[in-house]
């Protein structure tokens, strides 16, 4: 293969932090990155090109294709039947595969292609109605009620004890459930219609994620499993290697591999994974660059990000190896009210030699929004038992570095 610099051009739907993170990785290696984005001056303008407008607008995405060489997106609420079409007329690549996107963009689709290919889920059921709901829960016990599409960052997503709670949950998980970081203009992805998927409650030990990539020639990797914090379903930070056994590890790696055969078109893969004692157990997937992955930026060979710009070019791909134990812990708008995104405390973190800080250069800070992360990498340990005892550690001083971060 021969890669000639300066490189191809990008285009990303989406301008979030995560197509920022895309323009950083790519810039390095020579690639020119355009996002579409309805939001003006969205975070990644400040390292990519913007087109300004809506990602569900025909005329916007064609003349992102046109700019571009190969199309990506970095937020799942892309249109995929859009994005089809548009590959069809202009003849412009898109990767991962719109199909793909499609499937994981409906928790229901999802579901049922792995429990068609046999690779472990909680038990499942579609629930549209109250009274489907409710027989979910006399069957499960409990369920975590998922409307099928547009939810992310724990909206849309209601667990369900009792019976009587299930019309008020479902008409909860049916309505607006763009998330915090969405534009306004953006629609709802859901308007009180009550579609929706009722998953079993599981009893998990701890959450775990790995991020899969596929290259050129059907080429796969899974990056190092990591375990997942949450709290009110929302990531609040990561610790790689996870505190679980090598037998754990190497279980959710194989489940990663057997989802990354089921998935079409190159790119990353985020893959949420419960652990079950022992038994792994997948919760979802992303079809692009995951919040459980960043990581990777400080504490891998190669980044997500990075690894995401060679797979969908069909570069070769980086090594995945994890260069030291590493935390990240994110930054999430800590306030009662929209109001301007000033941050204090900021020299503390700086201050910390094995801490890296990185702002999403977000204008507004919103209740519970991601503003940025940062990571602490421990590189002073031997052997794969101080690795986990250098983890900890480097959780621990992310959640404290964290914590010394306030907004004005």
């Amino acid at each position: 293969m021969s890669v000639t610099l300066p490189g191809p051009t990008l285009g990303v739907v989406g301008g979030g932090q995560l197509g920022r993170m895309l323009g950083e990785a790519a810039s390095p290696l020579g690639v020119d990155v355009v996002v579409l984005d309805p939001t003006p001056d969205c975070p990644a303008a400040r390292v990519t090109d913007q087109i300004e407008g809506d990602l569900d607008d025909p005329e916007a995405v064609r003349e992102l294709a046109e700019r571009a060489d190969v199309l990506t997106y970095e937020i799942e609420t892309a249109d995929p039947d859009l994005l089809e079409t548009v590959r069809a007329e202009t003849g412009t690549p898109v990767h991962p595969d719109p199909e793909t996107l499609a499937v994981t963009g409906d928790k229901l689709r999802e579901k049922e292609m792995l429990a068609g290919a046999e690779i472990p889920v909680p038990r499942f059921v579609p629930a549209d109605t109250p009274t489907a709901v409710e027989a979910a829960v006399d069957r499960f016990g409990g369920v975590m009620l998922k409307a099928r599409e547009g939810g992310y960052d724990g909206r849309g997503n209601e667990p369900v004890t009792e019976t009587e709670n299930a019309e008020h949950v479902l008409q909860t998980v049916g309505g607006d459930v763009r998330g915090s970081d969405a534009p306004a203009s953006q629609p709802e992805a859901r308007s009180g219609s009550g579609d929706a998927v009722a998953e079993e409650l599981l009893d998990f030990d701890r959450e775990l994620a790995a991020i899969g990539v596929r290259g050129a020639d059907d080429e796969t990797r899974v990056f190092p499993v990591t375990e997942t914090i949450h709290r009110e379903e929302i990531l609040r930070g990561t610790v790689s290697p996870p505190r679980v056994d090598d037998e754990t590890r190497e279980r959710a790696r194989e489940v990663v591999e057997d989802v990354l055969d089921q998935l079409d078109g190159r790119g990353v893969f985020g893959v949420e994974l419960f652990d079950l004692g022992g038994k792994i157990v997948v919760n979802e997937i992303a079809p692009r660059p995951h919040n459980s992955g960043h990581w990777t930026i400080e504490g891998a060979a190669t980044s997500q990000f990075e690894q995401h710009v060679r797979a969908v070019l069909g570069w070769p791909l980086g090594p995945v190896d994890r260069v030291a134990p590493t935390a990240s812990a994110n930054i999430l708008g800590d306030v009662e009210a929209p109001k301007e995104a000033t941050l204090s405390g900021v020299e503390t973190v700086l201050s910390e030699p094995t801490a890296s800080l990185h702002w999403y250069g977000k204008r507004e800070a919103r209740p519970l929004r991601k503003m940025g992360h940062l990571t602490v990498t421990e590189t002073d340990f031997s052997g794969d038992a101080d690795a986990d005892a250098a983890a900890q550690a480097a959780l621990e001083t992310a959640e404290s570095l964290r914590d010394s971060l306030t907004f004005q």
